[in-house]
């Protein structure tokens, strides 16, 4: 499976670029928001926007990384993939987030594969393009810096979710995060998919979605999650989303309103 554009084929100029973004489809990455409109200027024009479709492979361990990724909409996970084929999510990163930020450290390949788990959008850039502007301009920097640190404490959030919160609080935990960067209240997910993002079998992913759905949480219909009472989940859910979702408002300030 792979990645689409979502712009039309015809060669566009710069100008052109900058308007397409933002009509096709606002710019909503919390990344981009908080930087200065200048910086954002200057990196519009070279960002193409893309469709993300569910399962689509944007780097396979050990690939080559040679553009970045911003999330518009959806989610991008980070997964690992053991040698006896069993896979578990160990980041994930939506609206607030870029793919293989590493990279602009000098990194040149992905460490895990990093694939779309919730379908919609992201703003490609090059690898190359964005490093140098990393070094030239201070504010992108001080973003970048800041998201670092938001995604290294994210990992080891993760790591001890894993560990210590029952499947059903982290089935919740994720269904949240989802729904923040889904931007609606439906998206496509099946059983086998949430299983590998867990990290269990497919019948206890089923299992906890048949509670989830007794107690008025969710709808499952065909592939296609609804959140149905999202205060129910963020009740149901362990600690570890609440505590992301307000360090995630400390760095980058509250959800912003999107561009365009």
């Amino acid at each position: 499976m792979t990645l689409s554009t979502v712009s039309c084929m015809r060669t566009v100029s710069q100008a052109e670029r900058v308007t397409m973004v933002s009509e096709r489809e606002p710019i909503t990455n919390r990344l981009l928001l908080s930087l200065p409109p200048a910086t954002l200027a200057r990196l519009t024009p070279e960002m193409e926007l893309i469709r993300t479709e569910s399962g689509a492979v944007i780097d396979h361990v050990n690939g080559l990384i040679q553009h970045l990724y911003f999330v518009n909409r959806g989610i991008i996970s980070m997964v690992k993939v053991m040698r006896d084929g069993r896979s578990v999510e160990v980041g994930a990163i939506g609206l607030e987030g870029i793919t293989d930020s590493n990279a602009l450290f000098g990194v040149d390949v992905a460490i895990t594969e990093t694939m779309v788990q919730v379908p919609g959008s992201a703003l490609k850039i090059s690898r190359t393009f964005l490093s140098r502007e990393l070094e030239r301009d201070r504010d992108l920097r001080r973003m970048m810096e800041r998201y670092w640190r938001f995604a290294f404490g994210q990992l080891a959030q993760t790591a001890a979710c894993n560990r210590l919160h029952t499947l059903e609080e982290r089935c919740c935990r994720w269904l949240l995060t989802s729904h923040d960067s889904a931007l609606a209240d439906s998206f496509p997910l099946t059983h086998e998919f949430l299983a590998t993002m867990l990290g269990t079998t497919r019948s206890s992913v089923s299992l906890t979605a048949k509670v989830l759905h007794r107690a008025g949480y969710i709808d499952y219909v065909r592939g296609i999650i609804t959140i149905v009472d999202r205060a129910g989940l963020e009740e149901t859910s362990c600690e570890c989303y609440a505590e992301t979702t307000a360090e995630m408002n400390r760095l980058f300030g509250p959800e912003t309103q999107p561009s365009g």
